[in-house]
């Protein structure tokens, strides 16, 4: 019997020991914290940055909630142009990301209105580290300091296979997720509202996006997936200067373009999927990106819903809904001289829904593109009692607990549209016999 018992205990023992991961410490901030503490719940330091100054790949640090006033003193580094707040640039390994979250059930809120320099672009947060999960963070009041022609940021990503999530950038000067660099990136969950560069150049804002993805030549496998994009001063959505192809998924924009009152900004585009302004064609990309936008909502924004932007080739465009923008759907392209515009071709548009647009469709050459099964190359028209609502303030109701979008009705077929069924499969999950055109599959 005691041979039999001790036998069981070491088989126990066994998997106990195989069970427990490898020790990972957790670190704790709070804003009644001090950089002398050891970083203990009871001990918390006082920044992000002399956490990451200690952490190790597998590490936790839990941020307390409370307001985090940024101050000059605190200020991580200040590098040719830019003055970072706080930088992340320590990396996890894959299967020990380090992990800055906001501590369960609290909100923290990091100020950086006091910090403006007339000789710096001020990042919030700029990240080099890669295998990092940055979750739960409110950034705001991030400034602008220089007159000439600049821009601020709130999260600046420069490292790889990181993860943002349920992240808040709003009424700031600055863009709120900035990807430079970087591969597999995922954006998830975050919003980004109210930002307005009121000082630099002309004052209207024109170089604040809610979101920014310009990876770099081999920065492939980047997605912004369920992100949530309005009253930014300049475009929701925005893909300029992407050496790889970007992927935008689930994502809405709403009012971009605009200040809260209506005011006319920036370009105001909802998603503005490729180009390249005035690059010269012997520093353009080889070969070109085609970028993925699908299922995305896009609403009211000052000039395009979904945009490509002088692309010079087409993008796919899957399964998109766009209400009342002044043009629903803009799909012009530039030849490969990167001079001359002309209607859009090589695009790829499936199942794609428009509603009240001043205008619907703009520059698409549809014997260039590839059409089929959209509301404008179908015969259908579309009315409002094609939906169940057309309410737009549930478009900026709180998220669900799980920090996904709001459960909404806005532009969800009515039971009795002409519009259910009438799209093809192209591989998302659907009910009945095909897929119907927009963003929502009718229940």
């Amino acid at each position: 019997m005691q041979r039999n018992i001790t036998k069981q205990l070491l088989v126990l023992l066994a998997i106990i020991v195989f069970c427990i991961p490898m020790y990972a410490n957790v670190y704790y901030v709070a804003t009644n914290g001090n950089n002398a503490n050891n970083g203990s719940i009871t001990q918390p330091f006082a920044t992000i940055q002399q956490a990451q100054n200690v952490v190790s790949a597998g590490d936790t640090v839990y941020v307390r909630g409370g307001k985090y006033m940024m101050q000059n003193e605190t200020v991580a580094k200040q590098e040719k142009l830019w003055l970072y707040i706080t930088a992340l640039t320590k990396s996890g390994t894959p299967n020990k990301r380090i992990n800055y979250w906001a501590y369960p059930n609290e909100q923290p809120v990091f100020d950086c209105s006091t910090i403006k320099s007339s000789d710096y672009r001020v990042i919030a947060f700029f990240v080099s580290g890669s295998w990092l999960h940055i979750k739960g963070l409110e950034v705001t009041g991030v400034q602008v300091g220089i007159k000439t022609h600049t821009q601020s940021e709130c999260f600046e990503n420069q490292g790889n296979n990181n993860i943002y999530e349920n992240l808040s950038m709003h009424d700031g000067m600055a863009i709120g997720i900035y990807l430079i660099s970087g591969a597999y990136n995922l954006f998830l969950n975050c919003d980004a509202y109210n930002n307005w560069d009121y000082y630099s150049e002309n004052g209207r804002g024109g170089n604040t996006d809610g979101f920014g993805g310009h990876p770099k030549k081999g920065d492939v496998g980047n997605v912004f997936k369920g992100c949530r994009a309005w009253f930014n001063s300049d475009d929701g959505f925005d893909l300029i200067n992407a050496h790889e192809s970007v992927t935008f998924d689930h994502c809405l924009a709403m009012y971009n373009g605009f200040s809260s009152d209506f005011k006319s900004q920036g370009d105001g585009n909802g998603f503005k999927a490729g180009g390249y302004g005035k690059t010269p064609v012997d520093k353009l990309p080889n070969p070109i990106p085609s970028h993925v936008i699908q299922l995305c909502l896009a609403v009211r924004n000052k000039a395009n819903g979904f945009y490509a932007n002088h692309h010079i080739v087409g993008n796919k465009w899957y399964n998109n809904s766009a209400y009342g923008n002044t043009v629903n759907f803009n799909m012009l392209s530039r030849l490969p001289d990167n001079v001359t515009d002309v209607d859009g071709y090589g695009h790829l548009l499936r199942n794609n829904l428009g509603y009240n647009g001043r205008k619907e469709t703009d520059r698409i050459d549809t014997a260039k593109c590839d059409l089929a099964n959209n509301y404008f190359s179908l015969p259908v028209t579309v009315n409002k009692s094609d939906f169940v609502s057309l309410n737009e303030q549930e478009l900026l109701q709180p998220r669900q607990a799980d920090g996904s979008l709001p459960a909404i009705q806005f532009m969800h077929l009515s039971a009795k549209s002409g519009l259910i069924d009438k799209g093809v499969n192209i591989g998302f999950n659907f009910l009945g016999k095909a897929p119907d055109l927009g963003s929502f599959e009718c229940k």
